[in-house]
């Protein structure tokens, strides 16, 4: 994790900050001076490929010192920056193993109180030109351009409660769905906005827009995950009391609502084109039929109580994320799940490590082993590479977690 994050921390009057130590100084000009030795010596076997860090120079002026010892490696002091009003979106390289911070936007809502929840989804349309995400305010929506991440709009007022989904209908599409049980359908169209004139050398500027229509899901309680049926124009919402409802994508209007058989604690929910979709739950994953939403199968868990926190399909393969920090992989040609090669009787799983959880001393009323739930998980273009990322599954407890299997 080092390398990837770091925070200036300013001090206090008379105080410096905790990661102010001037021993740091002398440990940092040895690494240097280890690294470039290393770097002299001729190996037995030249490597393929070879990075470089930055080992800047023995001699660094006052001024640098000064921003070395008040800069923080922790990635604890860069959630907590994040959390204190000062929300980031972080773009991961897995080209180039770098983390780059985009500041969140903020919008116009001077006569509503601010919803402060973090981000909970993240989509990019069809055509891979905009990316979708939530604003600083986490009812509120926020667009960027791919690929330069320049800000497009915010979308404001569809949202009373943070935003917990979303799902593109086609480039400019967009429905997002939250805590207060609504969907909000957008328009995300350059031709229509307002954007202000800030001047050539000023930052850039983004417009405000409003939605198009918003919609209360009827018997739901807090709308959690969304997708889209392509086959039957159909938006299809997920509500945490145990109901799937579909709406039609071209009327924006509520078809109707079903009860899920015996599904608890339901937060994810994914789309195959065979005309299947996936719902995590609990303690197992339902497949049902989208023309009658019916179940088709039950897929349990091989781990009891692990709780399944992400779904996606990819070809015919059913990926499940789990809150035991572990991937699961389901055949849904085959009807059972990827069997290991070297062990027939044993499942192939893919396992995260542990991450960093914040404070440590908050686990100790766990007399469980601590792993990071998986929320959410998706393929590169090739479907060769998987990126994860999670987090604690106890509410009181903050972390992270993100890695990239190939």
């Amino acid at each position: 994790m080092y390398g990837m994050v770091k925070t200036i921390r300013n001090s206090v009057v008379g105080q410096y900050p905790s990661c102010h130590i001037t021993n740091r100084l002398e440990e940092r000009r040895a690494k240097s001076r280890a690294l470039r030795q290393e770097r002299r010596r001729k190996p037995d076997k030249p490597d393929d490929f070879v990075t470089y860090e930055d080992s800047g120079s023995d001699e660094e002026t006052p001024q640098q010192q000064e921003e070395i010892l008040n800069t923080s490696y922790n990635i604890c002091d860069f959630v907590r920056s994040r959390e204190n009003n000062l929300l980031e979106l972080l773009i991961y390289d897995v080209n180039m193993r770098r983390v780059d911070a985009i500041p969140t936007l903020s919008a116009n809502r001077v006569n509503h109180p601010e919803v402060q929840g973090g981000l909970h989804s993240i989509e990019i349309n069809t055509s891979r030109s905009y990316l979708a995400t939530g604003a600083r305010n986490s009812a509120d929506i926020a667009v960027y351009r791919l690929p330069t991440l320049d800000p497009v709009c915010v979308g404001e007022n569809g949202h009373r409660d943070l935003i917990m989904g979303m799902c593109w209908l086609d480039d400019q599409f967009l429905v997002s769905g939250s805590k207060d049980s609504r969907l909000a359908l957008w328009r995300i169209n350059e031709d229509y906005m307002d954007f202000p004139d800030g001047g050539k050398e000023s930052c850039p500027t983004f417009a405000t827009i409003n939605p198009l229509s918003i919609r209360d899901c009827r018997t739901a309680q807090r709308i959690r995950s969304l997708c889209f049926n392509k086959e039957f124009r159909e938006i299809a919402a997920l509500s945490l009391n145990g109901y799937i409802h579909i709406f039609n994508a071209e009327t924006f209007k509520q078809k109707l609502s079903r009860k899920l058989p015996n599904c608890q604690d339901n937060v994810s929910i994914a789309y195959h084109s065979d005309g299947l979709y996936a719902i995590g739950c609990r303690s197992y994953t339902i497949l049902l039929d989208t023309r009658t939403l019916q179940t088709i199968k039950k897929i349990t868990s091989r781990y009891s109580g692990c709780g399944i926190r992400a779904t996606s399909f990819e070809g015919n393969l059913l990926t499940v994320g789990t809150g035991l920090g572990m991937l699961l992989f389901y055949d849904i040609r085959a009807g059972k799940y990827l069997e290991s090669s070297v062990n027939a009787a044993r499942t192939v799983t893919l396992k995260c490590s542990k991450g960093i959880v914040y404070p440590e001393d908050e686990m100790d009323g766990f007399n469980v082993k601590y792993v990071p739930a998986i929320y959410t998980h998706c393929y590169d273009s090739t479907g060769m590479r998987l990126f994860a990322a999670g987090g604690p599954l106890p509410a009181t407890l903050v972390g992270n977690y993100a890695g990239v299997w190939q």
